[in-house]
Protein backbone atom coordinates (compact mmCIF):
# COMPACT_ATOMS: atom_id res chain seq x y z
CA UNK A 1 0.00 0.00 0.00
CA UNK A 2 1.06 3.56 -0.90
CA UNK A 3 1.74 5.47 2.33
CA UNK A 4 0.68 9.13 2.99
CA UNK A 5 2.60 12.15 1.75
CA UNK A 6 4.87 13.21 3.79
CA UNK A 7 3.73 16.67 5.70
CA UNK A 8 4.28 19.96 4.23
CA UNK A 9 6.78 20.46 6.79
CA UNK A 10 9.05 17.66 6.69
CA UNK A 11 12.72 18.06 5.76
CA UNK A 12 12.83 14.51 4.70
CA UNK A 13 11.18 12.46 2.40
CA UNK A 14 10.27 8.75 3.12
CA UNK A 15 10.61 7.70 -1.14
CA UNK A 16 13.75 8.87 -1.17
CA UNK A 17 17.28 9.42 0.86
CA UNK A 18 18.00 12.88 0.81
CA UNK A 19 16.46 16.22 2.52
CA UNK A 20 13.87 18.18 0.91
CA UNK A 21 14.83 21.94 0.55
CA UNK A 22 13.08 24.28 3.02
CA UNK A 23 11.00 26.32 1.81
CA UNK A 24 7.73 27.91 2.51
CA UNK A 25 4.55 26.98 0.56
CA UNK A 26 2.41 30.10 -0.97
CA UNK A 27 5.18 32.33 -0.90
CA UNK A 28 7.10 34.36 -3.19
CA UNK A 29 10.63 33.69 -3.71
CA UNK A 30 11.21 37.36 -2.36
CA UNK A 31 9.92 36.55 1.03
CA UNK A 32 12.62 37.20 3.28
CA UNK A 33 13.60 40.39 1.19
CA UNK A 34 14.54 42.48 -1.58
CA UNK A 35 16.69 41.29 -4.70
CA UNK A 36 20.04 42.57 -3.75
CA UNK A 37 22.40 43.80 -7.12
CA UNK A 38 25.86 44.34 -7.25
CA UNK A 39 26.84 47.66 -5.04
CA UNK A 40 30.91 47.89 -5.37
CA UNK A 41 33.04 45.30 -7.53
CA UNK A 42 35.40 43.16 -5.28
CA UNK A 43 37.67 41.33 -6.97
CA UNK A 44 38.39 43.88 -9.99
CA UNK A 45 40.86 44.20 -13.31
CA UNK A 46 42.45 47.52 -14.05
CA UNK A 47 43.52 49.34 -17.32
CA UNK A 48 42.99 47.75 -20.89
CA UNK A 49 44.53 49.21 -23.81
CA UNK A 50 43.96 49.19 -27.79
CA UNK A 51 45.73 49.94 -30.35
CA UNK A 52 45.15 49.86 -34.49
CA UNK A 53 47.87 49.50 -36.66
CA UNK A 54 48.36 48.97 -40.23
CA UNK A 55 47.48 45.08 -40.64
CA UNK A 56 44.81 44.96 -37.31
CA UNK A 57 44.27 45.52 -33.60
CA UNK A 58 46.63 45.08 -30.41
CA UNK A 59 44.59 45.25 -26.54
CA UNK A 60 46.76 44.28 -23.84
CA UNK A 61 45.46 44.03 -20.15
CA UNK A 62 48.00 42.70 -17.73
CA UNK A 63 47.19 39.68 -15.12
CA UNK A 64 45.95 40.56 -11.84
CA UNK A 65 42.78 40.41 -10.24
CA UNK A 66 42.93 42.51 -6.84
CA UNK A 67 40.92 41.70 -3.79
CA UNK A 68 40.46 45.14 -2.89
CA UNK A 69 44.00 46.39 -2.53
CA UNK A 70 45.45 43.02 -2.40
CA UNK A 71 47.27 41.65 -5.59
CA UNK A 72 45.28 38.47 -4.72
CA UNK A 73 45.02 36.60 -8.59
CA UNK A 74 48.26 37.10 -10.65
CA UNK A 75 47.40 35.11 -13.08
CA UNK A 76 44.01 36.08 -14.88
CA UNK A 77 43.47 36.37 -18.60
CA UNK A 78 41.49 39.67 -19.32
CA UNK A 79 41.91 39.06 -22.63
CA UNK A 80 38.82 37.13 -24.54
CA UNK A 81 38.55 35.84 -28.08
CA UNK A 82 34.91 35.65 -29.56
CA UNK A 83 34.80 33.66 -32.86
CA UNK A 84 37.76 33.79 -35.22
CA UNK A 85 37.90 38.08 -35.39
CA UNK A 86 36.77 39.56 -32.38
CA UNK A 87 38.44 39.97 -28.57
CA UNK A 88 37.48 41.44 -25.75
CA UNK A 89 39.81 43.17 -23.12
CA UNK A 90 38.23 43.71 -19.71
CA UNK A 91 38.68 45.71 -17.03
CA UNK A 92 36.53 45.92 -14.24
CA UNK A 93 35.00 43.47 -11.66
CA UNK A 94 35.76 39.55 -12.60
CA UNK A 95 32.92 37.76 -11.41
CA UNK A 96 30.70 40.12 -14.10
CA UNK A 97 33.41 39.17 -16.63
CA UNK A 98 32.75 35.57 -15.84
CA UNK A 99 29.26 36.27 -16.53
CA UNK A 100 29.67 38.09 -19.77
CA UNK A 101 31.57 35.44 -21.14
CA UNK A 102 29.40 32.77 -20.45
CA UNK A 103 26.78 34.63 -22.17
CA UNK A 104 28.87 35.33 -24.99
CA UNK A 105 30.35 31.94 -25.98
CA UNK A 106 26.93 30.50 -25.79
CA UNK A 107 25.37 33.07 -27.92
CA UNK A 108 28.45 32.32 -30.42
CA UNK A 109 27.47 28.78 -30.00
CA UNK A 110 23.95 29.37 -31.26
CA UNK A 111 25.31 31.58 -34.34
CA UNK A 112 27.73 28.71 -35.36
CA UNK A 113 24.90 26.63 -35.56
CA UNK A 114 22.75 28.55 -37.19
CA UNK A 115 25.90 29.02 -39.74
CA UNK A 116 26.05 25.43 -40.43
CA UNK A 117 22.29 25.21 -41.77
CA UNK A 118 22.10 28.39 -44.12
CA UNK A 119 23.64 31.23 -45.17
CA UNK A 120 23.24 32.98 -41.98
CA UNK A 121 26.42 35.56 -41.57
CA UNK A 122 28.80 35.04 -38.49
CA UNK A 123 28.69 37.88 -36.20
CA UNK A 124 31.13 41.20 -36.32
CA UNK A 125 32.71 42.69 -34.21
CA UNK A 126 30.60 45.71 -34.58
CA UNK A 127 27.43 43.77 -34.01
CA UNK A 128 28.99 42.41 -30.71
CA UNK A 129 29.63 46.09 -30.08
CA UNK A 130 26.57 47.49 -30.38
CA UNK A 131 25.15 43.98 -28.31
CA UNK A 132 27.08 44.64 -25.43
CA UNK A 133 26.14 48.65 -25.61
CA UNK A 134 22.53 47.59 -25.59
CA UNK A 135 23.15 45.05 -22.91
CA UNK A 136 25.02 47.46 -20.06
CA UNK A 137 22.90 50.34 -21.24
CA UNK A 138 19.56 48.15 -20.30
CA UNK A 139 21.42 46.39 -17.10
CA UNK A 140 21.94 50.62 -16.32
CA UNK A 141 18.89 51.40 -16.49
CA UNK A 142 17.66 48.88 -14.40
CA UNK A 143 20.11 50.15 -11.66
CA UNK A 144 21.98 46.73 -11.72
CA UNK A 145 25.33 47.45 -13.89
CA UNK A 146 27.68 44.75 -15.28
CA UNK A 147 30.99 46.36 -13.45
CA UNK A 148 32.88 46.38 -16.55
CA UNK A 149 34.62 48.57 -19.05
CA UNK A 150 35.16 46.48 -22.15
CA UNK A 151 37.20 47.08 -25.53
CA UNK A 152 36.30 45.29 -28.26
CA UNK A 153 38.77 44.62 -31.26
CA UNK A 154 38.66 42.85 -34.16
CA UNK A 155 38.92 42.70 -38.07
CA UNK A 156 35.35 43.58 -40.19
CA UNK A 157 35.91 40.90 -43.13
CA UNK A 158 33.26 42.63 -45.09
CA UNK A 159 35.02 46.02 -44.47
CA UNK A 160 38.45 44.51 -45.03
CA UNK A 161 39.16 46.90 -41.79
CA UNK A 162 40.14 47.11 -38.23
CA UNK A 163 37.88 47.84 -35.46
CA UNK A 164 38.31 49.19 -32.57
CA UNK A 165 35.73 50.52 -29.54
CA UNK A 166 35.02 51.17 -26.15
CA UNK A 167 31.79 50.47 -23.64
CA UNK A 168 31.40 51.00 -20.03
CA UNK A 169 28.77 49.89 -17.17
CA UNK A 170 26.95 53.36 -17.97
CA UNK A 171 26.29 51.91 -21.59
CA UNK A 172 29.09 54.87 -23.20
CA UNK A 173 30.06 54.11 -26.00
CA UNK A 174 33.08 55.53 -28.78
CA UNK A 175 35.41 53.99 -31.07
CA UNK A 176 39.08 55.42 -31.55
CA UNK A 177 42.28 54.21 -33.10
CA UNK A 178 43.66 54.27 -29.61
CA UNK A 179 41.76 53.31 -26.56
CA UNK A 180 42.38 52.69 -23.27
CA UNK A 181 39.94 51.92 -20.20
CA UNK A 182 40.87 52.97 -15.68
CA UNK A 183 43.87 54.30 -15.09
CA UNK A 184 45.01 53.92 -18.34
CA UNK A 185 42.66 56.44 -19.71
CA UNK A 186 44.61 59.15 -17.62
CA UNK A 187 48.56 57.72 -18.28
CA UNK A 188 48.73 55.37 -21.22
CA UNK A 189 46.31 57.10 -23.60
CA UNK A 190 48.65 60.32 -24.11
CA UNK A 191 51.54 57.75 -24.84
CA UNK A 192 49.46 55.90 -27.37
CA UNK A 193 48.19 59.14 -29.07
CA UNK A 194 51.37 60.75 -29.65
CA UNK A 195 52.50 57.33 -30.80
CA UNK A 196 50.03 57.28 -33.08
CA UNK A 197 49.76 60.35 -34.45
CA UNK A 198 53.56 60.93 -34.79
CA UNK A 199 53.30 58.44 -37.66
CA UNK A 200 49.41 58.52 -39.10
CA UNK A 201 49.24 62.14 -38.77
CA UNK A 202 46.55 64.19 -36.19
CA UNK A 203 44.07 63.20 -39.15
CA UNK A 204 45.31 59.28 -39.32
CA UNK A 205 45.46 59.36 -43.08
CA UNK A 206 48.91 58.56 -42.43
CA UNK A 207 50.81 55.59 -42.90
CA UNK A 208 49.52 53.15 -39.35
CA UNK A 209 52.67 51.91 -37.10
CA UNK A 210 54.18 48.64 -37.72
CA UNK A 211 53.05 45.44 -35.77
CA UNK A 212 57.01 45.96 -34.26
CA UNK A 213 56.37 49.55 -33.44
CA UNK A 214 52.67 49.16 -32.35
CA UNK A 215 54.12 46.25 -29.79
CA UNK A 216 56.57 48.42 -28.74
CA UNK A 217 54.41 51.17 -27.67
CA UNK A 218 52.00 48.48 -25.82
CA UNK A 219 54.60 47.53 -23.59
CA UNK A 220 56.13 51.33 -22.74
CA UNK A 221 52.68 52.11 -22.09
CA UNK A 222 52.28 48.69 -19.78
CA UNK A 223 55.30 49.58 -18.02
CA UNK A 224 54.38 52.94 -17.12
CA UNK A 225 51.04 51.78 -15.90
CA UNK A 226 53.09 49.20 -13.45
CA UNK A 227 55.47 52.18 -12.22
CA UNK A 228 52.28 54.62 -11.19
CA UNK A 229 48.92 52.37 -11.17
CA UNK A 230 48.73 50.56 -7.23
CA UNK A 231 46.58 47.81 -9.29
CA UNK A 232 48.97 46.65 -12.03
CA UNK A 233 51.33 44.16 -12.09
CA UNK A 234 54.72 43.08 -14.56
CA UNK A 235 52.73 40.45 -15.29
CA UNK A 236 50.82 41.01 -19.18
CA UNK A 237 49.33 39.74 -22.39
CA UNK A 238 49.16 41.41 -25.88
CA UNK A 239 46.22 40.17 -28.34
CA UNK A 240 47.21 40.36 -32.16
CA UNK A 241 44.07 40.83 -34.14
CA UNK A 242 44.08 40.82 -38.01
CA UNK A 243 42.20 39.51 -41.14
CA UNK A 244 44.17 36.24 -40.16
CA UNK A 245 42.69 35.69 -36.84
CA UNK A 246 43.59 36.21 -32.96
CA UNK A 247 46.63 35.62 -31.42
CA UNK A 248 47.28 36.15 -28.15
CA UNK A 249 50.56 36.14 -26.55
CA UNK A 250 52.06 34.02 -23.45
CA UNK A 251 52.50 36.37 -20.08
CA UNK A 252 55.30 38.78 -20.40
CA UNK A 253 56.93 41.41 -18.30
CA UNK A 254 58.75 44.51 -19.08
CA UNK A 255 62.42 45.87 -18.65
CA UNK A 256 62.39 47.85 -15.04
CA UNK A 257 64.40 50.48 -13.52
CA UNK A 258 64.60 51.51 -9.93
CA UNK A 259 67.67 52.63 -9.02
CA UNK A 260 66.60 56.44 -9.49
CA UNK A 261 64.64 55.85 -6.34
CA UNK A 262 68.21 56.02 -4.44
CA UNK A 263 68.38 59.81 -5.28
CA UNK A 264 65.13 60.74 -4.06
CA UNK A 265 65.33 62.34 -0.22
CA UNK A 266 63.19 60.38 2.30
CA UNK A 267 63.73 57.14 0.13
CA UNK A 268 64.56 54.08 1.96
CA UNK A 269 67.45 54.61 5.33
CA UNK A 270 68.03 58.19 4.04
CA UNK A 271 67.50 60.97 6.01
CA UNK A 272 68.32 63.88 4.97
Amino acid sequence: MWKQPAPANSSFNEYNTFPLPQTQRGQSSHAHGPVGHTQQPLVTGTSVLGLKYDKGVMIAADNLASYGSLARFRDIQRLHPLGKHTLLGVAGDMSDFQWLKKELDALLREEDALALTDSHPSLSPKNIYELLSNLFYARRSKMNPVWNAVLVGGWDKVKEESFLAYVDLLGTTYSAPTLATGFGAHLAQPLLREAYEAKAGIDGEGPLLTQEEAEKVLEDCMKVLFYRDARSINKFQIATITSEGVTISDSKSADTYWKFAEGLRGYGAQTQ
